[in-house]
């Protein structure tokens, strides 16, 4: 695949002796994505949309950037190796760095366990768990040049507490929390940092479009907030987790779930 044409390079440029840190979040042009490539731009940081749908993530980085420091647009496949090399090797190419990566790009599956299908099985894990891993060695081999670094993975409240019809989703949710844990402790003496933010019931298009009035329901009886996130709450996690303000904090969740994993019996 030839990517020479999607990231757009920078027009604007900081004033010299100025860094301006380069952040790639997959699955960056919607929802819970949308939100962090934002707010990222907003803290002054340049950002690269990465997004298999690269219509759109040339419209939310034409929509997110500003004069002086632009965002830039990438399509990106973390289901694909070949895919995660050529973009990787474009950014290198075109921006010379990467210092913060946020794996958000994922996608579900539901289905009960008996029935969960293979090949449901095995493109939830290739896209929620061997994409951020692939992702992230290439990142943090540009970041360990630099001397610092933050990845941040996009976890899940699933992957602590199982929930019926999440075999794939639920699994692939755990595995990446232990990847996370698995990068900090390799990566600290680099000088980077790798941390997880889990995500509770957000209300985002895919919630709304998939999350039945029962599984609403269940959430709002069991979220002591009794009520859904909003992607901004996610996006001001991360972009506090990739500061320089969390340089001490590596290996760690965070749950963003209004108190779901701390709450047992809300009724009495």
């Amino acid at each position: 695949m030839n990517l020479a044409n999607s990231l757009q390079p920078p027009q604007g440029r900081a004033r010299a002796g100025e860094l301006t840190r380069v952040a790639l979040v997959t699955g960056g042009a919607a929802g819970i994505g949308a939100a962090i490539s934002r707010t990222l731009a907003a803290a002054g940081l340049r950002v690269v949309v990465a997004d298999i749908d690269l219509d759109a993530a040339h419209a939310h980085a034409a929509s997110i950037g500003t004069r002086k420091i632009p965002a830039c647009a990438l399509r990106l496949d973390v289901a694909d190796a070949s895919s995660i090399a050529a973009g990787f090797a474009e950014i290198e190419r075109t921006l010379g760095r990467c210092d913060i990566l946020v794996n958000n790009a994922g996608i579900a599956g539901v289905a009960s366990f008996l029935d969960c299908p293979l090949d449901v099985w095995s493109r939830v894990l290739a896209t929620n768990v061997t994409g951020p891993m692939l992702c992230s060695q290439r990142a943090a081999r540009l970041m360990k040049a630099q001397g610092w670094g933050r990845i941040v993975n996009i976890a899940s409240i699933s992957g602590v507490r199982a929930s019926t019809g999440r075999t794939a989703y639920g699994t692939s949710k755990a595995a990446l929390i232990g990847l996370t844990r698995q990068m900090a402790v390799e990566l600290a003496e680099a000088g980077i940092t790798a941390n997880c933010v889990a995500p509770g019931p957000i209300e985002t298009p895919l919630t709304r479009d998939h999350h039945s009035p029962e599984t609403r329901q269940g959430y709002h009886r069991t979220v002591p907030m009794r009520r859904y996130g909003q992607p901004a709450d996610i996006a001001e996690t991360v972009a506090f987790l990739c500061s320089d303000h969390a340089g001490y904090i590596t290996g760690h969740m965070v749950a963003v779930d209004g108190g779901f994993l701390a709450a047992g019996i809300l009724d009495i």
